[in-house]
């Protein structure tokens, strides 16, 4: 996870330049719902590994998966990932989608300059999002979405692995895929329907309280799982909740990949990625060691209701526009 927070970082940061500023959220959802529909496949496939011929032979097959992963990266060329011309100034307009002030993207970087060290970078990247309130915003959004988001593999183990595995007679590993299976299906079919959901909500400009309350309700749904009676309730509601905010996802990666300037937006993606899954980490920690103290369904309700906190710091922190 430690080297995937670079790789994620440095893919998201590359989106822009692959798709161009115009095609950015179509590009965004693309990458996300093959990915999202991949890892749904692939939680299937993984639980059914587990169960038949167990945890040694599935490790493998997610470990070749990795490799296959790195090779079609490899084809990718170098050049496609960097802006065609690097010395130019373009203005992008953020405010007709979210309501932020306009950011000139501008690099007049020297090719020939020595690269700066990695501790450099992110010194950098560091100062860049405290001075820009927008990207800070999103930092912050996203590591309180961790808070409540890093419980979910204690959450899916006990409520999948165990309850319901004992409740129901399902097959533990088979009631854990399940379960991850959903969340893969909902987050694709939110990637699936950003596009169209995008252009209503900037003709009606929405996109506003779009990001916060889907945010919000995303979280109410996930807690009101917590309460479920069966297995196939539980799927149903992670499967509304993961669509809901991979809609919201698509509509504020692209809002955020597009107020970044290229030659800072690989040290933000990754320090936004980075301080997520550190978080998330943290978080799974905890959820672990509370498992001493509450049941599986409170924390789940406690982790609807973190995760929806990021919508409360979106709307404290984002004035509606104008």
């Amino acid at each position: 996870h430690t080297m995937g927070a670079f790789f994620d970082g440095a893919k998201n940061a590359t989106t822009p330049n692959l798709t161009g500023k115009e095609g950015l959220l179509a590009g965004t959802a693309l990458l996300f719902s093959t990915r999202f529909l991949l890892m749904a496949v692939g939680s299937a496939l993984g639980g059914w590994a587990a169960a038949a011929f167990g945890y040694q032979v599935a490790f493998i097959i997610n470990a070749a998966s990795f490799l296959v992963s790195a090779y079609t990266v490899w084809l990718i060329p170098e050049d496609a990932t960097r802006e065609r011309s690097r010395h130019y100034a373009e203005t992008v307009t953020t405010k007709s989608m979210i309501g932020i002030p306009e950011n000139p993207i501008v690099d007049t970087a020297d090719e020939s300059s020595e690269r700066p060290s990695f501790l450099t970078e992110l010194r950098e990247g560091l100062r860049y999002a405290w001075r820009n309130h927008f990207a800070l915003t999103i930092l912050i959004m996203n590591m309180i979405w961790a808070t409540g988001g890093g419980s979910i593999n204690i959450i899916f183990e006990r409520i999948g692995g165990v309850r319901f595995a004992r409740s129901e007679s399902w097959n533990p590993d088979i009631a854990v895929a399940a379960l991850w299976t959903a969340t893969g299906l909902g987050l694709t079919l939110g990637m699936l329907i950003a596009h169209r959901t995008s252009i209503i909500l900037d003709s009606r400009k929405w996109n506003h309280a779009f990001i916060g309350w889907t945010l919000i309700l995303h979280g109410v749904l996930f807690s009101i799982a917590g309460v479920m009676p069966t297995l196939v309730l539980w799927a149903v509601f992670v499967f509304v909740s993961r669509a809901i905010v991979g809609v919201e996802y698509a509509v504020q990666e692209t809002a955020f990949q597009r107020s970044l300037p290229d030659y800072i937006r690989g040290r933000i993606s990754t320090l936004d990625r980075g301080a997520e899954l550190t978080i998330f980490g943290l978080s799974s920690y905890a959820a672990a060691e509370s498992m001493r103290i509450m049941t599986p369904e409170t924390l789940t309700i406690l982790s609807g209701i973190l995760s929806a906190l990021a919508g409360v710091v979106w709307f404290v922190r984002e004035r509606r526009p104008k």
